[in-house]
């Protein structure tokens, strides 16, 4: 990790070019299901607002391992979420 500030800009982007792909599935597919891009976007703005609490408030301040060990987890689990949302997303444009 290369910083705290480089890790919410990331959050910040990859949050922002998932809004903007459920957005452009709701505008080209004509047969396009709102409903789940719409919880699809929801569930992206709380997975947002989480990870950039969690990067405000590490955990053991004090202790650069277990800093280390709380920035390293909070990459995994926005990570596993993005592509758990695109997965999502990929199944409706199939359908």
């Amino acid at each position: 990790m290369a910083s705290v500030r480089r890790l919410k800009k990331d959050i910040v982007e990859l949050t922002a070019q998932l809004i903007g792909d459920c957005i452009d599935y709701v505008e080209y597919f004509d047969n396009a299901d709102e409903e789940k891009a719409v919880a699809i976007i929801s569930d992206a703005v709380k997975m947002h607002n989480e990870a950039i609490d969690r990067a405000n408030h590490p955990d053991g301040k004090d202790n650069p391992k277990l800093v280390k060990a709380h920035y390293n987890k909070l990459q995994e689990d926005f990570v596993k979420g993005i592509d758990d949302a695109y997965a999502e997303l990929e199944k409706l444009v199939k359908e």
